[in-house]
């Protein structure tokens, strides 16, 4: 495993496991096992995905150690205000069933993100928190939010795969010190990305997968990925993305893939704002 560091000094994995889309508690839990036998240390989860609890298990009947363990959780729109966000940080703290969180992002950039920034950087300073950053956040909105905040935020955890490659988010990130983290690193299995003719023929000459290439790329473009899947083979393939390396001529092919739009969601939708707004994670 490779490690980054953070703007803060604290060292993080550059390959986690996701937990997106994996509502039943039975199968996150034992996903989240197999993940942390297979070697992963960053597990990735968020109040809105409605798994936390079955993290907190599942670290808990690990046996790894949960100071080897760096966990990431987020902060939901309905509680993106100073007074939400120092509740939800403690139910997400119940939830996970640990003293500290390794990483609390702000989920979208929605409600009052100035304030449960606020909540954010008195855990951070308590202790509580050891790291905070965004998602979500694109080039604009990141600039002006560090040039608002007085912590500023360690990571952004953005849509970036082969097809939708944000060279000018990353920039920016690069200019404000802020590590970028993929979210849906396979595109969420659309666009039909694992037949994709360009990443297969550089799978075969790696004897790879089209997925440890995909996550390979972004790993040498210096971003953190969070693969998720439910099958323990595929966890485990999944992993397995150091002992190879991409050519720079390879690079620049899966650089010709990208579309330079998202076809998952268009975070520009004001429909979609209402529909973050209306989507709720407790009463």
């Amino acid at each position: 495993m490779e490690y980054v560091t953070l703007n803060n000094g604290v060292k993080m994995p550059m390959e986690g496991f996701g937990v997106f889309q994996v509502p039943d508690p039975t199968q996150c839990e034992q996903a989240v096992i197999d993940a942390l036998e297979a070697g992963y240390r960053l597990i990735d989860t968020a109040a809105a995905y409605m798994n936390e609890e079955a993290v907190g298990r599942a670290i808990k009947k690990s046996g790894v150690d949960r100071k080897d363990i760096f966990l990431t959780t987020k902060l939901w729109v309905q509680d993106a205000s100073y007074e939400g966000a120092k509740k939800a940080i403690q139910t997400s703290l119940k939830k996970l069933d640990t003293d500290y969180i390794d990483l609390l992002l702000i989920h979208q950039p929605m409600g009052d993100i100035y304030g449960a920034w606020r909540a954010m950087e008195e855990a951070y300073h308590a202790g509580i928190l050891k790291a905070i950053g965004v998602s979500n956040f694109y080039p604009a909105r990141l600039a002006d939010f560090c040039l608002t905040v007085d912590v500023q935020p360690v990571v952004d955890q953005v849509e970036l795969h082969p097809f939708f490659q944000q060279p000018q988010a990353l920039e920016t990130m690069k200019k404000y010190h802020v590590q970028p983290e993929a979210w849906g690193p396979f595109a969420e299995g659309k666009f039909g990305i694992f037949a994709n003719p360009v990443l297969t023929k550089i799978a075969q000459s790696h004897n790879k997968s089209v997925g440890q290439v995909i996550l390979r790329w972004n790993i040498q473009r210096g971003v953190v990925v969070i693969p998720k899947s439910v099958h323990k083979e595929r966890i485990i393939e999944n992993f397995n993305i150091w002992d190879f390396e991409l050519t720079p001529e390879e690079m620049k092919e899966i650089a010709s893939l990208d579309l330079g739009k998202s076809n998952i969601v268009d975070h520009d939708s004001p429909e979609f704002a209402e529909m973050l707004h209306g989507l709720k994670v407790h009463d």
